[in-house]
């Protein structure tokens, strides 16, 4: 069951993520970005794969989340 429960919080988080990138990126250019002032030292390519874990990681919290949420206090409790 844990299994089966880990597929409902992360697949759907990673389209989500996917989508997500496509559209922050869609409007953005990596190398534009900036963090306290300073040009980011990562090129487009580690923008794109740390933005998305981190969209990922987002999503998958959001999802977990609502997995727990929507569990019977019986589930919980165990």
């Amino acid at each position: 069951m844990l299994a089966k429960r880990m597929m409902w919080i992360s697949w759907p988080a990673f389209l989500v993520a996917g989508l997500l990138e496509i559209l922050v990126f869609g409007l953005v250019d990596p190398q534009d970005l900036q963090w306290f002032g300073h040009p980011l030292a990562l090129s487009r390519q580690g923008v794109y794969t740390l933005s998305f874990f981190a969209f990922w990681a987002l999503a998958m919290l959001s999802s977990g989340l609502t997995t727990l949420l929507s569990m019977s206090p019986v589930e919980v409790n165990r």
